[in-house]
C-alpha cells in the first residue's frame, strides 16, 4: 500500500525550530520601532502581530508607512536572520540526530518572509551547525496559502504513511493542516502563539504541546523510538 516504513518529520522552520521572534525584534528595533514582548506577542492576532499591540501601533505604523521603508526592514530581517539568526537550544543537536537516524526522512515548510528565504535558512541552519544538504526537502510557501497541501505534498513524494507521519509546528494552523493531511501533530507553545491561546481559544490538546525545546527534543526522540 506505501512504497517504504520510513518515518516523516516535517518542521515548521520559524519559531519551532528558528528564534524568529528574537530576530524580529532585533530587526524592529534597528528601525526605531517596538515588537513589545513575547507573551504580547503571541496573544496577537496575525494581522496585528507585526504593528505592535496597543503600545507600539501608532509609532510602528507610521515607520512601516511606504514601499522603500518596508524594502528596508526586509533587507535588515534578511542579514539578521542570515548573520545572527539562531535555532532554539538544543534543536541543532536534535536535527543532526533526525538526520543521522536510519529510516527518518527530514522536512522543512516555511512562510519565512526574507528575501530569497530559502537561501536564507540554509544559511542560517548552517552556521548553526546543521548541514542543509542533510535535509530531504525545504519549501518556502506564500503567507495566505494553508500548509495542508505543501504536507501533504511532501509525505506522498516520499511514499511515507501518514501514520508514520509527524508535523511539528507553533500555531494552530500548523495543526490543523497536520490533522486534516493525516498526519500527527507536535505542536509548541514558545514560538508565535502561546500555550493558553493554543488550548483555550483554539482547543489545541495541551497533551500535544510542548512547552519548550527541551521538551519537544525530548518528546521528538521519544516519539521515533530514538535514544536521547
Amino acid at each position: 500500500m506505501f512504497a517504504t516504513r520510513e518515518r516523516l518529520v516535517i518542521f515548521d522552520a520559524d519559531g519551532t525550530l528558528v528564534d524568529a521572534f528574537g530576530a524580529i525584534d532585533e530587526t524592529f528595533a534597528a528601525h526605531g520601532m517596538r515588537i513589545g514582548d513575547l507573551e504580547r506577542f503571541q496573544r496577537r492576532r496575525a494581522l496585528f502581530k507585526y504593528l505592535g499591540g496597543l503600545r507600539e501601533f501608532p509609532g510602528n505604523l507610521r515607520k512601516q508607512f511606504g514601499k522603500r521603508r518596508r524594502h528596508e526592514l526586509l533587507a535588515t530581517l534578511t542579514e539578521v536572520y542570515r548573520e545572527r539568526g539562531r535555532l532554539y537550544p538544543g534543536l541543532a543537536e536534535l536535527l543532526n540526530r533526525l538526520i543521522d537516524a536510519p529510516g527518518v526522512r527530514l522536512a522543512l515548510v516555511s512562510r519565512n518572509v526574507t528575501n530569497e528565504p530559502e537561501t536564507t535558512l540554509k544559511v542560517l541552519f548552517e552556521r548553526n551547525g546543521v548541514d542543509p544538504a542533510g535535509i530531504d526537502h525545504i519549501v518556502c510557501i506564500p503567507l495566505r496559502e494553508s500548509k495542508l497541501p505543501f504536507f501533504r505534498q511532501v509525505r506522498e513524494a516520499f511514499g511515507v504513511n501518514p501514520a508514520h507521519a509527524f508535523v511539528c509546528g507553533d500555531e494552530h494552523k500548523d495543526y490543523a493542516a497536520a490533522t486534516g493531511a493525516g498526519m500527527h501533530p507536535l505542536i509548541v507553545s514558545y514560538g508565535f502563539e502561546g500555550f493558553e491561546r493554543l488550548t483555550g481559544r483554539f482547543d489545541v490538546p495541551p497533551e500535544l504541546i510542548s512547552r519548550s525545546p527541551d521538551e519537544l527534543r525530548a518528546r521528538v526522540l521519544h516519539t521515533l523510538d530514538l535514544e536521547p
